[in-house]
């Protein structure tokens, strides 16, 4: 088997278009994994031009992937794909342990942790590990403090993105979660679920002293400071 030949620098001349690569490089009969396409905001570089050219519009914010149906502009091909789905109802990954299906593939994956139990995501900080990796760098969050979500609105930050999106319901007043029993709507879920169990009756809040239950935490606490 031949070795790939290495080229330390070499300029060509096409149409007036110079590449110029100053890291060695092999000729496509052998194996490179050197990567000759450098970004020149960060430090970033890539095996391919067309590669260097998506990065590229991480920096320039440019979005020329444009929706056929809606207003919603994209920096990569494969995410305007995905998200015309959400037009045609389309999702193409299915289970193969269940009938669920799945929009993203790497929804899929995530979902078929569910049924093996695999947590790949561990902790260097601890021992807990994780089967998602969004839950996985939430829980850092509670080591770095790090509140990556502001909200638009005041001042608020938050670790996660769900958290965020409660938050804003205290500006817009938006009540999603309806009680199917009467006419009743909370901003957040843990509300409606608390109120469902003025209509169950349901305590599952068990005093350890004595024989009390209560149907919120918040009444249980107060119950054991007397």
């Amino acid at each position: 088997k031949e070795e790939p030949i290495n080229i330390k620098s070499v300029e060509i001349n096409i149409a007036k278009d110079i590449v110029i690569y100053d890291e060695p490089i092999a000729f496509p009969w052998g194996k490179s994994s050197c990567k000759t396409y450098q970004c020149s905001q960060c430090d970033k570089a890539f095996s391919q031009n067309s590669h260097l050219i998506s990065h590229q519009r991480t920096h320039t914010g440019e979005k020329p992937y444009q929706c056929s149906q809606c207003d919603k502009t994209f920096s990569l091909k494969h995410e305007l794909i995905q998200h015309q789905t959400t037009h045609t109802g389309e999702k193409p990954y299915q289970c193969s342990q269940c009938d669920k299906t799945f929009l993203r593939k790497s929804h899929l994956i995530s979902y078929q942790r569910t049924h093996t139990g695999e947590k790949p995501y561990q902790c260097s900080q601890c021992d807990k590990t994780f089967s998602k990796k969004s839950n996985f760098r939430s829980h850092q969050r509670t080591y770095t403090g790090e509140n990556p979500y502001q909200c638009s609105q005041c001042d608020k930050s938050f670790s996660q993105n769900g958290y965020l999106i409660s938050h804003n319901r205290t500006h817009t007043g938006e009540k999603p979660y309806q009680c199917s029993q009467c006419d009743k709507a909370f901003s957040h879920k843990p509300g409606l679920i608390q109120h469902q169990r003025t209509h169950t009756s349901e305590k599952p809040y068990q005093c350890s002293q004595c024989d009390k239950a209560f149907a919120q935490n918040g009444h249980l606490i107060s119950h054991q400071r007397t």
